[in-house]
């Protein structure tokens, strides 16, 4: 059985459908792109898994737990974090505060949650009593992060995960995701930069006008002509 499972799904906002028909399996440990061109609706998809737009039809299961349509808060208690586009910090919260905010649908063990984030993002600890807002691009996402991890999530969904950031601070962020993937959580991760990601993700999936029109192992899609054409300008 599939950690998060996605069937048939389909939605829009007013009377404009964005998705069609999607259909994405999730396993336990797995780290699973999802690719795409802007407007091609991956962020529809991100936020529709998480609660923030409604499901028109199909059907969102959490470990088996069906939760299509549930409130935002019976979904991250569930098991589902986002590091949403924009890492929509609270500016004008310190580092500590935003972490803090993370758990709110997870009260227990808060010191100690912030301590073990602090042990893995050790910027995070020095930056701990500055303003969100005050932070650069990267200490920002790595934010973010933190506070999605407060949830203590069973898988992590990142939207947008190097956007504005220098190549250095992506090369760090690359290994935290891994090291959180190897603590047991899984990662559905969308990102513009399709080689950065077909290499960090073990599979893949490709979004174009709101369908999934192609799946596989990372590796393979890494060599699939119509990838390489629309993505990676070979």
């Amino acid at each position: 059985m599939a950690l998060l499972d996605i069937k048939e799904l389909s939605t829009g906002y007013g009377d404009l459908q964005i998705l069609r028909n999607i259909n994405i399996e999730i396993e336990k440990g797995e780290i699973v792109a999802l690719l795409g061109s802007n407007g091609a609706g991956k962020t529809t998809l991100m936020r529709t898994i998480v609660g923030l737009n409604r499901i028109w039809k199909g059907d969102v299961f959490m470990d088996g737990q069906r939760l299509t349509n549930a409130s935002s808060t019976k979904i991250v208690s569930s098991g589902v974090s986002i590091v949403p586009e924009g890492r929509r910090l609270f500016a004008g919260m310190t580092v500590t505060e935003n972490l803090e905010m993370g758990a709110y649908c997870n009260r227990k063990n808060i010191k100690e949650k912030i301590e073990r984030i602090f042990d893995f993002m050790p910027r995070l600890r020095e930056r701990k009593n500055h303003l969100a807002g005050d932070l650069s691009g990267g200490e920002q996402q790595m934010c973010a992060i933190g506070r999605a991890l407060m949830n203590e999530p069973k898988i992590l969904l990142i939207d947008e995960f190097s956007l504005g950031l220098a190549p250095t601070i992506v090369d760090s962020l690359v290994e935290i995701v891994h090291r959180i993937n190897q603590e047991g959580v899984s990662v559905f991760i969308v990102e513009q930069d399709v080689q950065l990601v077909l290499d960090m993700s073990v599979r893949a999936y490709v979004m174009e006008i709101g369908e999934i029109t192609l799946s596989g192992a990372s590796k393979d899609l890494m060599n699939d002509p119509k990838v390489k054409e629309a993505y990676l300008g070979m």
